[in-house]
């Protein structure tokens, strides 16, 4: 971690320091020392200087005592001064050696001997008062003064060699002290020469790092600052720790209305609304900002005109590198475009005929419309911010939250576009079937998912009855198809015997009555046939698509050619041409196709010109998987005013002089095609033949 640079110039100056201090405290004691040191080597000195003194007062005793011996005379003043000076001598050495038992021993030998010496003069003295100068002068021969005098020298030698060695002893300790000493200051001097020639190259790398830094620095706040200054949509401004505006760019100009010169030093308070200011608003999103490192909100704005804009805003506090507040940053945006935006939105969700919900990441009901009140019985102020597991059934409701255990692209990629049949939730405990459309939206905020619920209770009802009725006509189509089928069963049996017996009669009578009576009987026969036809063709048409039967591959080639079996006996009566292409193999029950194309067949023989009937088949495949089939004719042609009645039952567009038939071909083909999922339909024109198709579609045998 970089240190600051005052930290790094604190932390040189306290090394050096410490080392001075350390460096001062060894030298200090070291000083000490010496100095003690020499005072020993100067108490040695003086000690030695009262030895030397005493050892030369002490001849002078010895040289006393022996004039006196000789003489007789009185202990002279040089004598009795000499003595002064021993006892003097011999109490300050007994105070200069207190601290030395071996010196304090031998300057009690020395008073002894002393003591013995002055005894003596006095028996000397006696001796010559007394014995006369020839008594003296034995006691002096005898050697007991000079003994006394010998020993008292070697007494105070060696107490000098004592002291000389101590002084030899004392010196060199001094001596050591003294180097260690210099050697301590040396040492100190050149450590702290080298850590604050350190700290200074430091120092000085650190200003010039600084210096490259700030270089830097003021080339990237003025690109900052350019690149700020471009800025357009937001107002980005710099305020000082009281929220004095300290920098303005283009966009707070043009958001805001002031130029920099006008608002630099000024408090960012101006461009609160007052009831605002009132409350302190301004001052309290500076401190949650200082406390929180961010205040983010949106709120009312003042331009310099008075007007007001919606704006959100971003308070940052800035703080150096020790963490002192020095400022604040403001990012803020007009936000009245999106309010509008917003405002029409929820128009639009207002005007929407469905309930309309969006959800938030958390699964909470953000917004919703009149309808989704209406619909789910809540208040809109009961469902905001509520789960939206409370009015949709759980388990789907997690479609609509995009939350954190999924990617964005998985929520965005939810979307429904077709409804699908729910559940829903009332206030009141009820569940009522809604149909719901999702709609997800990535937006600042996050994703948002819109909910588009219809309510389906009607259009369920609906189904329910449209089912049952679906159910009861399938009953009666059953019911009336096996009314039919019975019906036209039994009314075959009754209808033959009446025709037997009218044939009975033509055959019988004709000729033999009167003409009205033959064209009676003409008649009755006639009704008869017509009947049969009509009660067998309703047998047919009730049959018709009805065959049970698994669709399978067939050769359509091959139902053609027995179609024309079928019909062989028309054909060869009227001379009729009928060809075909190469037909293909298709999907559905031979029976069926047989009765379709003897039925279109047919009717292009019996409706034919004056010209010989000629009659082509084709068949092609489109584009919508299906087999269209084509049977051609050069006939009488159809009027396209007719083209949809000709498919009705019993629908005939001649009379029965003209062509035979019931007018329900044409309706069983219309049934047995529209039953296999096909079409069929009519090209004409009056006396230019006609063409009916009818596509088939063509898929997977089952």
């Amino acid at each position: 971690m970089r240190l600051p640079l005052v930290r790094k110039i604190q932390f040189g100056f306290s090394a050096v320091l410490a080392v001075l201090l350390v460096v001062g405290s060894v030298a200090y004691r070291d000083l000490l020392a010496s100095a003690h040191s020499e005072r020993w080597v100067q108490h040695t000195h003086e000690v030695l200087e009262h030895l030397a003194t005493l050892q030369s007062a002490i001849p002078n005793i010895e040289t006393g005592y022996r004039g006196r011996a000789l003489t007789g005379a009185e202990t002279s003043q040089s004598s009795r001064a000499s003595l002064a000076l021993v006892e003097h001598e011999e109490m300050t050495l007994r105070a200069l050696t207190v601290d030395n038992p071996g010196q304090q021993r031998r300057l009690a030998t020395l008073a002894a001997l002393m003591e013995q010496t002055i005894r003596l003069d006095e028996t000397l003295v006696r001796l010559r008062q007394a014995g006369g100068p020839k008594a003296a002068a034995e006691l002096i021969q005898t050697g007991q003064g000079e003994r006394i005098l010998q020993q008292s020298r070697a007494v105070v030698s060696d107490m000098q060699v004592e002291e000389r060695g101590l002084l030899l002893q004392r010196g060199a300790d001094a001596e050591r002290r003294r180097r260690q000493t210099q050697a301590a200051l040396i040492f100190g001097s050149v450590a702290g020469l080298l850590i604050a020639t350190l700290a200074a190259w430091r120092v000085q790398r650190e200003f010039s790092r600084r210096g490259r830094a700030e270089r830097a620095s003021l080339e990237s706040e003025e690109r900052f600052r350019v690149v700020l200054a471009g800025v357009q949509d937001y107002a980005i401004f710099t305020l000082d720790p009281h929220g004095t505006v300290i920098s303005w760019n283009t966009g707070a100009e043009r958001i805001k209305g002031y130029k920099a010169a006008e608002i630099i030093g000024q408090n960012f308070s101006c461009f609160y609304p007052q009831e605002d200011i009132d409350q302190g608003i301004p001052q309290e999103a500076l401190r949650t900002a200082a406390a929180n490192g961010k205040s983010a909100t949106e709120c009312w704005r003042v331009r310099k005109d008075g007007s007001r804009f919606w704006a959100s805003l971003l308070i940052t506090a800035a703080r150096d590198a020790s963490g002192n507040l020095v400022g604040f940053s403001e990012i803020s945006r007009d936000m009245s475009e999106r309010q509008e935006t917003e405002a029409k939105y929820r128009g639009l969700l207002e005007a929407a005929p469905d309930a309309m919900i969006v959800v938030n990441q958390a699964g909470k009901i953000v917004l919703l419309n009149l309808q989704a009140e209406k619909q789910f019985g809540y208040h809109r102020d009961e469902l905001l911010g509520q789960e939206i597991r409370n009015i949709i059934p759980e388990g789907f409701a997690e479609r609509l939250i995009a939350d954190g255990t999924r990617t964005a692209a998985e929520a965005l990629a939810q979307q429904i576009g077709t409804g699908i049949e729910l559940s829903g939730h009332r206030k009141d405990g009820g569940d009522f079937p809604i149909e719901i459309m999702l709609s997800p939206l990535k937006n600042a905020e996050g994703i948002l998912v819109t909910a588009a619920i219809r309510d389906i209770s009607v259009r369920k009802d609906a189904e329910k009855h449209l089912l049952k009725t679906v159910g009861e006509l399938k009953r009666s189509n059953e019911e009336l198809q096996q009314f039919a089928y019975v019906a036209s069963h039994d009314l075959q049996e009754p209808l033959r015997m009446v025709a037997s017996y009218t044939q009975l009669l033509a055959k019988r009578y004709t000729g033999r009555l009167d003409p009205d009576a033959d064209e009676y009987i003409a008649y009755a026969v006639d009704g008869c046939n017509r009947m049969q036809a009509l009660i067998q063709d309703l047998l047919t048409y009730s049959r018709a698509g009805t065959d049970t039967r698994s669709r399978r591959e067939i050769s359509s080639e091959d139902a053609l050619r027995e179609a024309l079996t079928n019909l062989r006996a028309t054909i060869k009566e009227s001379g009729a041409v009928v060809t075909h292409d190469s037909l293909p193999a298709i999907t559905m029950d031979d029976t069926q196709l047989v009765q379709v194309f003897q039925n279109l067949v047919g009717n292009a023989v019996k409706y034919r010109s004056p010209e010989i009937p000629r009659v082509h088949v084709t068949a092609t495949k489109n584009a919508g998987n299906e087999c269209v089939f084509a049977v051609r004719d050069n006939g009488v042609g159809i009027d396209p005013r007719y083209f949809e009645r000709i498919f009705i039952l019993f629908q005939r567009l001649h009379g029965r002089n003209e062509f035979t038939g019931t007018g329900i071909g044409l309706a069983i083909c219309k049934k047995i095609v529209e039953r296999l999922g096909g079409r069929i339909w009519v090209e004409s024109q009056p006396a230019k033949g006609s063409t009916f198709y009818f596509a088939l579609p063509q898929g997977e045998v089952p």
